[in-house]
């Protein structure tokens, strides 16, 4: 058995799917005018309290200037306000429109249905063993994010 091979595989396999599959269920007709990135940029603006740009920007690991980009069609599109800061007007804050906000639970739907569906498969011992080797490889990738910088 090689488990090596059977896990890269699978990471692979699961990596690809993943994108593919969120892409297909995320983009329906109402949001057939943003991408997967606008998408994962609504989800780091939320629904709370306006954000300035720098919060956003290191949320999804980019540059401001990044941001910037996707940022400036989300706005055209509908989906994001950008204000100036009252007490400091050189501070950009960002905020969802109601359609935006509409995009943001149709996103946050998905991951829910996905996680409940994977958990329906699953006793209460593969579940803990599951999230305990997910949380190791997440330790495990974060611990490579930072090195590389």
């Amino acid at each position: 058995m090689d488990v090596y091979g059977d896990l890269n595989r699978i990471l692979v396999s699961l990596f690809n799917d993943l994108i593919d599959i969120e892409e297909k269920a995320l983009i329906v007709d109402e949001f057939k005018d943003i991408s997967i990135n606008d998408m994962h940029i609504i989800e780091a603006i939320g629904t709370g309290e306006p954000k300035n740009m720098s919060t956003v920007a290191k949320a999804i690991d980019v540059t401001v200037g990044t941001l910037t980009i996707g940022i400036n069609g989300l706005v055209k599109k509908g989906y994001v306000i950008r204000e100036r800061g009252t007490a400091d007007r050189r501070v950009v804050y960002i905020s969802l429109t109601d359609k935006g906000l509409r995009a943001y639970r149709h996103h946050e739907q998905f991951h829910k249905n996905m996680a409940l569906s994977i958990m329906d498969r699953l006793d209460e011992d593969e579940a803990v063993v599951l999230v305990r080797s997910l949380n190791k490889m997440t330790d495990y990738f974060n611990n490579l994010k930072v090195h590389d910088k």
